[in-house]
């Protein structure tokens, strides 16, 4: 044995396709650290300070305001707290207003709750699901491995919403309000996996010990009674009849009795349908003009997988102009973590001078970050308003976050048009407002992409 180790130290540089770090390539390294002045200062700055702080542009101080040609009527901001549910807070954000207007009320909000609990019920036997299906092959398989990486959690997309939205409905937030665990997901969510991870290896053994689909399927459904107990514990029961009441604007007392929860959502959207929403990106890494897929990226078993046509930025920055002007909010997911101001609200590619503070450059576009994960989607937001000019070309945007009153400006993020064009990815847009040409290709069979591509 002692032998056979002595081989393989001996063997492993012939393997090695790299360099190493001989002594007189390290003193030239080292010898290529001037410490002049600057960089004595700058030392001495950064290793006491922020870097943010350091990096802040003043020259860009004031340069974004926070008003708008064209901006959609909304009232309040809502608050998603220590969880990863910004998609859901968005897309029931979406239709606040229809939900105000409807009511003749001046502020609502559905219960992002609700919609929560049925999503990671949901996952949860999507999960099972591919557990059973995938038993023949090893859990070191690239599939296998991805699905045990992360049975359930909070993240999602508009797409997510419509398969939750079209099968459970929507329910005002009073008829199930948010709990601490709600608020606060990462111990539930961290326990469901665990018991969910212990399942999914246990319907593998059954299954490749040859038990039958019947006795596979009841056993999943004793395993989703213990995931439906924990969320129970943890978040409440969802309605399946509630009582609301709520005073309009003229103080008038009404109050709606019996309702369920698809003819609630139904009261409010009345003739507009989730599926008539289409989702576009801005993925500079494939080719534009076309339809994808992402396999078996979806949260309900027989809802649809995430899907989009992608398109070049001038393109969809139209469609997002129309439906500012025609008063529609729309669905919007983009790398919010980038040259954001907190405390001014501002988004803008010019907010901090990382390069003058280190002396390097940063030349990256688009796609290279996409490709190297050092930009993604992070963060969905409701895409709310647009300033023009005289020719209608867009100058500056606004989001209406979730992160509660006291983030950005007043809750509200402001973001210039080149920070569009280099860090928002998704947007979803009534097909009313998009070309012909679009609706052709999302209807187009699409070309499937794996759930572990860079982009998503």
């Amino acid at each position: 044995m002692k032998k056979w180790i002595a081989m393989a130290v001996i063997l492993l540089p012939v393997f090695c396709n790299g360099q190493t770090l001989e002594k007189e390539t390290l003193n030239e390294i080292r010898g290529s650290f001037i410490k002049d002045a600057y960089a004595r200062g700058m030392q001495n700055a950064l290793s006491s300070n922020d870097i943010t702080k350091l990096a802040w542009s003043r020259e860009n101080e004031g340069t974004v305001d926070h008003h708008f040609t064209y901006k959609v009527d909304v009232s309040g901001i809502t608050n998603q707290q220590k969880s990863g549910r910004c998609w859901l807070f968005t897309s029931l954000n979406i239709f606040r207003p229809v939900a105000m207007k409807k009511f003749d009320i001046s502020s609502f909000e559905f219960s992002e709750n609700y919609l929560y609990f049925w999503d990671l019920f949901e996952k949860s036997n999507l999960f099972l699901n591919n557990m059973i299906e995938t038993a023949e092959l090893p859990v070191s398989d690239e599939t296998v491995r991805w699905y045990f990486r992360s049975p359930v959690d909070d993240g999602g997309q508009w797409i997510n919403f419509v398969n939750l939205a079209n099968k459970y409905g929507m329910v005002p937030r009073e008829a199930m309000e948010e709990t601490n665990s709600s608020e606060n997901t990462a111990w539930m969510t961290r326990l469901i996996n665990r018991k969910l991870r212990e399942q999914g290896l246990l319907l593998r053994a059954m299954k490749t010990d040859g038990n039958n689909a019947k006795k596979l399927e009841a056993t999943k459904v004793e395993m989703l009674k213990e995931i439906y107990r924990m969320l129970a514990l943890n978040l409440g029961e969802p309605p399946v009849l509630f009582d609301w009441r709520y005073e309009n604007k003229a103080k008038e007392l009404i109050e709606m009795k019996d309702n369920t929860p698809l003819g609630f959502m139904n009261e409010v959207l009345g003739e507009t349908k989730l599926n008539d929403f289409v989702m576009l990106m801005n993925d500079p890494t494939r080719p534009f003009w076309k339809h994808y897929e992402i396999e078996n990226y979806r949260n309900i078993e027989e809802g649809e997988n995430w899907h989009y046509v992608n398109l070049p930025n001038e393109v969809l920055k139209g469609f997002c102009i129309e439906s500012i002007k025609a008063n529609d909010a729309m669905y919007a997911s983009c790398d919010v973590g980038k040259q954001l101001r907190r405390d001014s609200g501002v988004l803008d590619v010019d907010n901090y001078d990382f390069e003058s503070i280190y002396g390097v450059s940063f030349g990256m576009n688009k796609a290279q970050r996409i490709q190297s994960r050092e930009s993604g989607s992070s963060h969905g937001m409701a895409l709310i308003a647009v300033e023009v000019d005289d020719n209608e070309k867009p100058l500056k945007w606004q989001f209406e976050n979730s992160w509660g009153t006291q983030s950005g400006e007043k809750g509200y993020l402001t973001f210039t048009d080149e920070w569009f064009s280099e860090y928002m990815f998704r947007i979803v847009v009534h097909k009313k407002y998009l070309s012909e040409k679009v609706l052709n290709i999302y209807g187009e069979k699409a070309e499937m992409l794996p759930p572990w591509d860079p982009m998503f």
